[in-house]
C-alpha cells in the first residue's frame, strides 16, 4: 500500500507492534504493556479489564491470568477476545480482535519461574474474581500458601497462559484535526495472507 510509510511500514503487523511496543516502553511511565482486555459473558455482556501483555509472538499476543477468574471462565467459554493497547505519549493505539486458545506448558511454567516470590504465592493465594470477606482474609490465605509452598512453589494447575490468534490488527496514530491514521489488517485464518486497508478517522 503506497501511503502505509513511517511508523506504520513493514509487511509484518507483529514486527510492527513489537516495535512500537519498543517505543512505548523507552516513553511510557507505568505499563506500557498493558491492554484493555474485552470479553463477553454467556449473557453476550461485555467486560472489560486492564492486563499485562507478556510477549508478541511471530503470529500471537499472549497474557496469563488464574483460570478461575471471570475474564478466562469468559474466554473458555466463547473463544474468542479482543484488546486495546493505548500510549498516550506516542498517541497511538493498537486493536487486536482473535480467538483464544490456553498456553498451559514449559512456557508457562517458565513466565511464571520468573515472576518473584511473592507474585507466585499471590497467584496460590487468590481465588480471583470470587468475592473475599477482608483483605485480613487474603494475607491469611498468603501466610497459609507460604508455609505450605515453601519458597520455590510450583505454577498452579489453575493459573497460566492464554494466547490469542488474531483475526484482526489495527494500527492507529492520532493525527491533526483529528484526521487520524488508521490500517487494518485482516486475515480469516493464521495460514491466510494479511488483506490491509486504510480506514476513515
Amino acid at each position: 500500500m503506497s501511503d502505509r510509510t513511517g511508523i506504520f511500514a513493514g509487511e509484518d503487523p507483529f514486527a510492527l507492534a513489537r516495535s512500537w511496543l519498543a517505543e512505548a516502553e523507552k516513553a511510557e511511565l507505568n505499563d506500557p504493556n498493558a491492554i484493555a482486555l474485552s470479553t463477553v459473558d454467556a449473557e453476550g455482556l461485555p467486560n472489560v479489564r486492564m492486563v499485562l501483555l507478556k510477549e508478541i509472538e511471530d503470529d500471537a499476543f499472549v497474557f496469563y491470568t488464574n483460570y478461575g477468574s471471570a475474564k478466562a471462565q469468559e474466554i473458555e467459554s466463547a473463544g474468542k477476545a479482543a484488546f486495546v493497547m493505548h500510549w498516550k505519549s506516542l498517541r497511538r493505539q493498537i486493536r487486536v480482535r482473535g480467538t483464544v486458545t490456553r498456553e498451559d506448558g514449559p512456557q508457562a511454567d517458565a513466565y511464571y519461574n520468573s515472576r518473584s516470590l511473592k507474585s507466585r504465592i499471590g497467584a496460590w493465594a487468590s481465588q480471583q474474581s470470587q468475592p473475599l470477606s477482608s483483605r485480613a482474609a487474603l494475607m491469611a490465605e498468603v501466610a497459609k500458601v507460604t508455609a505450605s509452598h515453601g519458597p520455590s512453589p510450583k505454577r498452579p494447575p489453575f493459573w497460566g497462559g492464554y494466547r490469542i490468534t488474531p483475526e484482526e490488527i489495527e494500527f492507529w496514530a492520532d493525527g491533526a484535526f483529528r484526521l487520524h491514521d488508521r490500517f487494518r489488517w485482516r486475515r480469516r485464518n493464521p495460514a491466510d495472507s494479511w488483506s490491509i486497508s486504510r480506514l476513515n478517522p
